[in-house]
């Protein structure tokens, strides 16, 4: 009985010493992985957003040689497309959080790790991540599609393609984590991807369009300007880079209290 009872206590120890393991932070982020990628949803905004990537950037080229306009970076074709090619990872990272909550499985998702700002740290480093993979990997899509149509409108400099090509990887990761800290603050997809849409797209076309100096002020500290200041290339930007990757940190880390606010404080 006592060998039997040895046998049964270190067996228990052992499977304790796995589950110990493989839990924390690491396991939290190990499940959200695993189920962003058994479902249809990313495969479908990535595919979507790699087919707009390639019809923006290859129509951008033709306009630029068809209007005849300056010599720009080739990098500027792939920044120009992430206006409309961002919303494909945003809606990525906001249904890591809305499809739980539409589900109820965001109740099975907290008992298996009941450390609530884990679970949000683990969906926004996973969005932030495949954001990033796709930024880039659609910035050398973009040039390499882009390369063609400008047909000597455009100049190509291994340094300022580079920089182009990871500002805009990091420019994706940064609105994937703000895209998490609102859909976890609103719970709904509706709801999610309203408020996303009109900060990062509507109100600065609204803040542009109504003119006047307060205005054109508040619009220079919107994500996607400062986006396109971090990315661009044209030296119109009106402040450093650093000032403006800063700009979009506070985006980010502001999304995500306030979505670790209501996570903390609501029920699931």
């Amino acid at each position: 009985m006592s060998a039997v009872s040895t046998d049964v206590t270190d067996g228990r120890r052992g499977r304790t010493a796995v589950g110990h393991s493989g839990g924390g932070f690491v396991g939290a982020f190990t499940s959200e992985w695993t189920k962003l990628w058994t479902v249809r949803t990313p495969y479908v905004c990535l595919l979507v957003g790699l087919i707009v990537t390639a019809i923006f950037t290859f129509y951008y080229g033709s306009i630029a040689r068809i209007n005849d306009k300056p010599i720009q970076p080739l990098g500027n074709a792939s920044v120009s497309s992430a206006v409309l090619t961002q919303f494909a990872p945003v809606i990525l990272a906001m249904t890591t959080v809305t499809s739980e909550y539409s589900t109820n499985s965001v109740r099975t998702s907290l008992l298996w790790v009941p450390v609530r700002p884990r679970v949000q740290s683990a969906k926004a480093l996973l969005s932030a991540l495949v954001g990033f993979v796709t930024g880039v990997g659609w910035a050398v899509l973009g040039m390499a599609l882009a390369w063609g149509p400008f047909r000597g409108h455009a100049s190509f400099e291994l340094s300022e393609a580079a920089y182009q090509t990871v500002a805009m990887g990091v420019y994706f990761a940064l609105i994937c984590v703000l895209t998490v800290g609102v859909s976890f603050a609103l719970r709904t997809a509706v709801g999610a991807v309203a408020v996303i849409f009109f900060v990062v797209s509507a109100l600065p076309g609204m803040l542009v369009g109504l003119g006047g100096p307060v205005l054109l002020a508040i619009n220079e500290y919107m994500p996607q300007t400062v986006g396109g200041y971090f990315m661009l290339i044209d030296g119109k930007a009106p402040f450093p880079d650093a000032v403006s990757l800063l700009i979009l940190l506070v985006w980010a880390a502001a999304a995500h209290v306030v979505g670790h606010f209501v996570l903390r404080r609501r029920d699931a």
